[in-house]
This record gives C-alpha cells, structure tokens and sequence, in this order.
C-alpha cells in the first residue's frame, strides 16, 4: 500500500463506520416503531375481544334461562303460576339491563 494514499483509505474507513451506524440507528428505529404499531394492535384486538365477550354474556342469560324451561319438566311450581312468563321476561330484561350498564361502566361496551 502507498503511504500516500493510506489518509485517503482511513478517510474512506471512517465514513464507512459512520454509515454502517446510521444504519445501525436506523434499523433500531424501524424495530421500535413496528414494536410499538405491534403492540397498539394488540390493545385494539383486546378491546374487541372484551366487545364480543360481553355481548355474549348478555346472550348467555337469556339462553340460560330459556334452556332451562324449554326442558318440559312437570314439578317446577313456577310453571302453573299466572305470571311466571312475564315474571321471566321481566327477569332476563333486568339482568340483561344491568349487565350492560356493568359493562358499559367498566368501558367493555
């Protein structure tokens, strides 16, 4: 190597290194960045499991309840009572009520 040429070698070394760190730098960036969308996608899927779980609870009593006296039992004493069907209609309204109001509350609906 000429002793002449060996500043312009280092010199082209030194920018080299210089260019290897902003890419460097540049790469951590964009890992930084699809990390974060990564996780903010993360928060929105949660957000719409927590959606579709409490709508399913809400569809859970009334199920619940239905399956039960579609069952064609002969010794449940509700069933000759004269209001035991609005009584049952009233009841899955209520809780259906105050589930959504427990689930709008806690900010799932």
């Amino acid at each position: 190597m000429n002793d002449k040429a060996q500043p312009f070698f280092r010199d082209v070394s030194d920018h080299l290194t210089r260019v290897n760190e902003s890419a460097d730098g540049l790469d951590r960036l964009v890992s930084d960045i699809l990390s974060a969308h990564l996780a903010q996608m993360s928060v929105r899927q949660n957000d719409d499991m927590r959606k579709i779980s409490a709508w399913a609870a809400m569809a859970a009593i009334p199920t619940m309840i239905a399956g039960v006296y579609g069952m064609n039992f002969d010794h449940m004493p509700e069933l000759r009572w004269g209001w035991s069907y609005p009584a049952l209609i009233a009841a899955m309204a209520v809780l259906e009520v105050l589930l959504y109001r427990l689930f709008k509350s806690r900010g799932w609906l």
